[in-house]
């Protein structure tokens, strides 16, 4: 036989493929790595895996090696299995968190308010980042800030009690509603019939910090819907030293009543027990104020001096 032949070849096939399987999907695999990288930082086997998240062990197996196309429930509690979110499970712009990282994590997914903001401030004393809106006293000298933001729902006597410690102080007052309506140019409810809330919100955090920028020293009485907004809310607490004047919801009733108010409740025939409910939702935002101060357990004059001494020691100016 004359001539030659040419021997050709060809890339190899998948095994997905020869299995009469598509190739696998560049996101699955990422996907399958992850999960495997997770899991061995955790320490578990993927039987452990497989019981913890309640998924077959072959189910498991096929996600770790990209095989398939797992659903979004599957994947939820393998996330809920391995600690971690399902966008940082579905992340594929880098690698999964460092181990250390995720041991913080886990040491810190259980603790309370207090202990994150006590182990907030060590971690940022240690990294030496800038966090003089807030202090702890296991982290060196009170350095609360001379701006006093007064929180609570209407009625609490934040306008009363404000103007009266601000005169005390020697501070500016500055009504944080009279300071959106002027910059509105028109009342709250108008604002908020017109515009909407998001509108109102966006004059609100303006106003705020504005307020913040002119006003190193002042006492500041807040609207009572402003701990709505998490990032205006975050604001004041880390900018101001923050009281959340409480009451008795009969009292914040009376008051409101007394200053000819029924805003929150009009046209409603059930007006206190929405204010009940009104204080049961926001409690426990309310509750993230640096001091609390019941202004229902004893007249004005007591409850302005109980006032006056507590932000008086807590900024260290003498009487």
């Amino acid at each position: 036989m004359t001539g030659t032949s040419t021997l050709k070849t060809t890339p190899p096939i998948p095994v997905s493929a020869a299995a009469g399987q598509p190739p696998k999907h560049p996101f699955l695999t990422g996907l399958g790595e992850r999960v495997r990288a997770l899991r061995a930082q955790r320490g578990m086997t993927r039987k452990a895996l497989s019981v913890a998240a309640e998924v077959s062990e072959r189910h498991l197996a096929n996600l770790e090696y990209g095989i398939g196309n797992a659903s979004v429930l599957v994947l939820l509690q393998v996330a809920a299995a391995l600690q971690c979110t399902l966008v940082e499970l579905l992340d594929d712009d880098g690698p999964p968190r460092a181990p250390e990282w995720l041991k913080i994590e886990q040491l810190l997914a259980q603790a309370d308010e207090a202990t994150l903001r006590r182990a907030r401030l060590g971690i940022a004393k240690l990294l030496g980042a800038d966090d003089t809106g807030d202090t702890d006293d296991a982290f060196g000298p009170a350095r609360r800030s001379t701006c006093i933001a007064l929180v609570g729902l209407r009625g609490a006597g934040k306008s009363t009690l404000g103007k009266l410690l601000a005169e005390d102080l020697g501070f500016p007052f500055v009504e944080l509603s009279r300071e959106i309506e002027k910059s509105a140019g028109c009342s709250i409810n108008e604002i908020q019939n017109l515009y909407g809330q998001s509108a109102y919100r966006r004059h609100e955090r303006r106003a705020l910090e504005d307020a913040l920028q002119h006003h190193p020293e002042a006492v500041i009485a807040t609207p009572g819907g402003l701990v709505s907004d998490p990032a205006t809310f975050q604001l004041l607490l880390t900018r101001c030293t923050t009281v959340w004047l409480q009451a008795d919801p009969q009292d914040h009733m009376q008051r409101v009543v007394a200053q000819g108010d029924l805003r929150p409740m009009a046209g409603k025939r059930e007006a206190m027990q929405d204010l009940r409910n009104i204080l049961a939702d926001r409690a426990a935002f309310y509750a993230q104020a640096e001091f609390q101060l019941n202004t229902s357990a004893a007249p004005l004059e007591a409850s302005f001096e109980a006032l006056r001494r507590l932000l008086r020691d807590a900024l260290q100016i003498p009487a």
